[in-house]
């Protein structure tokens, strides 16, 4: 057998409310992915969490795909995860698999690909950048595919803000929470939503993060995903009450993500924890306290 690689993969929340499908950014919840070439397949659990053990698993997949579009020949891989990113969440799982494919992959095969040419592939196969870019990249990320090629500017972000991940107990699929969305929207709709994720970019790139409250706020997509989260609505609407600057679904969701000022994290921490014991359709979330991850993923 060959040498392992080890692969360190962070969460991501895309849309950030008015961003749909084009913002997003990487969070300090991680999967670790140790893998190696092998004769025949074997993948483990390192945490118990569950694994497809299959030639279906995602990261596997994209291993197999990578090699593919390199030219270089593949026989299997032996391969262990760590899956503290829940799934079907909207904080990026799959994403984080694939970025993690690549990403060792590339490791694997002595690096004939570069950062961009990684991105390139995982955007391709993602299907959509939002995720994909902060995952591989690190930080905020705005980002456009055209023509499989993907423009991003990313920036750092800095630690006056951070992160409260409300993680329900029940999963959303993607595809059940695209399929909620209208055909259509009004030419208003997304004159508002247009403003607004110009304006989300902005605040990220000149860390002006005080504008995000009224920057992320959405009429494209959340009011018709929020039926599909019990206690959701609550969430976003009461975490601003309890000093959030801003708070929408994660994602397709089920996850509300919340930005809060580091200097009063503690005490907002305390009044959220409480605020979800207050209502019946709350109480199966769990809160995540996350930091911003500026890194993306790394060979560890």
């Amino acid at each position: 057998m060959h040498d392992m690689v080890t692969i360190k993969v962070p969460a991501t929340s895309a849309n950030l409310g008015s961003g749909f499908d084009s913002l997003g950014l990487a969070l300090s919840l991680y999967n670790t992915v140790e893998m190696a070439e092998n004769d025949e397949l074997d993948i483990y659990s390192n945490d118990g969490s569950f694994v497809p053990k299959t030639d279906q698993n995602l990261i596997y997949k994209t291993v197999q795909q990578t090699f593919a579009a390199c030219g270089k020949p593949f026989k299997s891989l032996k391969m262990g995860q760590c899956n503290p990113i829940p799934m079907a969440r909207g904080l990026g799982s799959s994403s984080a698999c694939i970025a993690a494919g690549v990403v060792g992959a590339n490791e694997l095969m002595g690096h004939p690909l570069s950062k961009d040419d990684m991105l390139a592939l995982a955007c391709e196969m993602e299907g959509h950048p939002d995720n994909v870019a902060p995952a591989i990249l690190g930080g905020f990320v705005a980002s456009v595919m055209d023509n499989k090629r993907v423009y991003t500017v990313r920036r750092n972000i800095n630690d006056s803000i951070c992160f409260a991940a409300f993680v329900p107990g029940f999963k959303l699929l993607t595809e059940k929470a695209r399929a909620a969305l209208p055909v259509e929207v009004t030419h208003k709709d997304a004159v508002f939503n247009l403003s607004r994720s110009a304006l989300v970019a902005a605040a990220f790139c000149e860390e002006r993060y005080e504008l995000l409250g009224v920057a992320t706020q959405d009429v494209l997509h959340q009011q018709y995903r929020l039926p599909l989260i019990p206690g959701g609505a609550a969430i976003i609407e009461k975490t601003r009450e309890i000093g959030a600057i801003a708070s929408f679904v994660s994602g397709a969701g089920p996850t509300v993500l919340a930005i809060v000022p580091t200097y009063s994290a503690n005490s907002f921490f305390e009044k959220a924890q409480e605020m979800l014991l207050q209502d019946e359709n709350t109480a199966d979330f769990t809160i995540h306290k996350l930091k911003a991850c500026n890194e993306g993923v790394q060979v560890i």
